[in-house]
This record gives structure tokens, sequence and C-alpha cells, in this order.
């Protein structure tokens, strides 16, 4: 059985801006510690070549560390020796900024219905089904975030929980290429019937009109969402609102490529280049 990444071995991020040169200094190693939290569950539920019954049994046995780091009181040597480190950042994390164990909790929950779908080759049969995963896959991770930075109004929730689902989904329209090899596609029962189109069409990765306009009316979706969410950028203070800015930019350039595309992205991914980065520098100062 292959098991997750040792914690030397845990460098990537991939979409998530950790602890980057706007991070303040102080919350650098909390940041980390809720991102690398993530992504090794996440890589936990999708990376290797283990079987969904040892995916499942990992995740159990990293939701047993989660447990442990709760205490506060767990010595280093009683973490898991595949996540020790990590682990034990991660209780100094949650003791020092009394960090929401709950939140943490509901990722674990998206990765192991993640694992449990793509076993059973079961899609979302509904928007507000696929809405509600988002909330626990994607949601957390900025209301961890905003907990940190002492924002914490239901409003600012609000507009984080909308950038954070609007990231979610914009992953899900830009990855049809790589997610439906991997037995998994978000686009569920209720979109693809009011667009005419079979599931056997997305798994065979045809590029029809109907999943064309159906990808059309996605990428739109995601777009009103992210902008709903924007104007939190303008609450969180620092260095912190100019990354939140470039995170916002960033979701929204990829929906511009995945439309520059004319959304076919069942079979390609949108690439940024160095040209676009200039632009969502530019956008995000003028936002």
């Amino acid at each position: 059985m292959q098991h997750a990444k040792s914690d030397s071995e845990i460098g990537h991020y991939e979409n998530f801006p950790v602890a980057s040169i706007l991070c303040p200094p102080r919350l650098r190693a909390p940041i980390a510690a809720i991102y690398q939290f993530a992504r090794t569950a996440d890589d936990i539920a999708d990376e290797g070549a283990d079987d969904a019954a040892e995916r499942l049994q990992a995740l159990c046995d990293y939701r047993k560390q989660l447990e442990l780091a709760a205490k506060g009181d767990t010595p280093l040597e009683s973490f898991d020796p595949r996540w020790r480190l990590q682990f034990a950042n991660l209780q100094h994390a949650i003791a020092a900024h009394v960090l929401q164990i709950s939140l943490l909790a509901d990722l674990l929950d998206a990765f192991v219905q993640d694992v449990e779908k793509t076993r059973d080759a079961a899609g979302y049969a509904s928007y507000s089904e696929l809405l509600a995963y988002c909330a626990r896959s994607a949601n957390p991770v900025g209301r961890l975030v905003l907990q940190l930075y002492g924002v914490q109004d239901p409003l600012s929730l609000s507009q984080s929980d909308a950038i954070c689902t609007a990231l979610q989904l914009i992953n899900f329209w830009q990855d049809p290429s790589v997610d439906i090899p991997r037995g998994r596609y978000y686009f569920t029962q209720e979109m693809m019937a009011r667009a005419g189109v079979d599931a056997s069409e997305v798994l065979a990765r045809l590029q029809t009109p109907q999943i064309t306009d159906m990808l059309r009316q996605c990428v739109q979706s995601a777009r009103m969402l992210m902008m709903q969410g924007a104007p939190l950028v303008h609450k969180v203070a620092g260095r912190a609102g100019w990354e939140l800015r470039l995170v916002v930019q960033g979701g929204l350039r990829i929906l511009d490529k995945i439309q520059s595309m004319n959304f076919a992205t069942l079979n390609a991914r949108p690439k940024l280049y160095a040209w676009d980065y200039v632009v969502l520098l530019w956008r995000a100062l003028w936002m």
C-alpha cells in the first residue's frame, strides 16, 4: 500500500497561495499548517495507486491524528510517523489561534465523499448538492484563514464562502480532461438533463455543442459567484488583502481562458502564461 507523502516530501500546494511573501510573518506558520493538512488529505484521496478501501482507511487514520492534535498536549512521538511533524505543527496552530476543529473535519468529510463517489461511479444529482460538497471541500479553508486575520462578521464569511466555492467550481470546469480519466466528473445530473447531455458523452469526452453550452453556463455561474465574494478584498487589511485580490483575479483569469478556448475543456486544460499574470496583477490593482 502506498501511503500519503511523508512530511519531507510535502512541498507543494498547487492551487493554494501558501505563506507567500504577502503573508504577515506571524501567520505564515499557521497558514502553512492549514494548507499542508488540506493538501495531504487531498493527496490521500487522489494520488498514488491505492484502491478506495486503502484511501478510506488512510483518511480514517488521518482523522485520528486530527483528534490527537485537537487535544493540544499530544507529544510528538505519539503522532503517526507518516505525518508526525505536520500534525505537531497543526497542533501548535490550533492551540495558538483557537482554530475551529469542525472546519478541519469538514475537509476530511469532503475527501471521504470524493473517494466514495469515485468508487461508486456516482455523480451529483443537483447543483445544490454540488454546492453542499464545496461547502465542506473549499469553504473551510477560507474561513480558517479569515479567523487568523480576525475577520469574522457574517457578511465577510459569506463572501469568503462565495470566493472559495467559485475557486472549487473553477477547478471542476477547467479539469474534466484530468478528472474524467480518474473516474469522476462534477457535471450534475440536473445540469446535464437541462442541456440535453448524456453522461456517456461526458465520459467519452465528446465536446458536443450541448456540452459546450453546458460548460458556458457553468463558467458564467462561477464568475457570478466570484464577483459576489470579491468585495471581501477590501475588508482584509494589508498584504493579505492584496494576496486575496490576486486569488480572485487568478480565478477570473482562468475563466477567461476557458472562454477563449470555447469552453473545450473535456480534452484540454487552460494554461496561464506570463502575459496572463501581468493582466491579473493589473486588474488586482484596480479592484
